[in-house]
């Protein structure tokens, strides 16, 4: 258990930071499975929009900290690499 104030507050602060980050990796792997499912149902307007707000997710997400940039670069790498293959086919 901490005793000084200052490590009390950093508790505090940790559990807030914990919930938020939670937060914001749920969303995105929400936008991510709706761009996925959108892709399974082969509507390319519709997988292509999903996209875009699953990328804008993934961005938001590398840009507060909670996941690397080469990370966020791979997500979209990947999904980009399926929207691609589904246009084409």
């Amino acid at each position: 258990m901490a005793h000084s104030n200052s490590a009390k507050k950093r508790i505090r602060q940790n559990i807030t930071a914990r919930a938020r980050n939670r937060w914001r990796m749920k969303s995105m792997r929400g936008a991510i499975k709706a761009f996925d499912q959108a892709v399974a149902q082969g509507n390319v307007e519709e997988a292509t929009s999903a996209f875009r707000e699953a990328s804008k997710s993934v961005d938001r997400t590398a840009a507060k900290g909670v996941i690397h940039s080469n990370q966020a670069s791979r997500r979209k790498s990947r999904m980009n690499a399926r929207l691609k293959a589904m246009s084409n086919s």
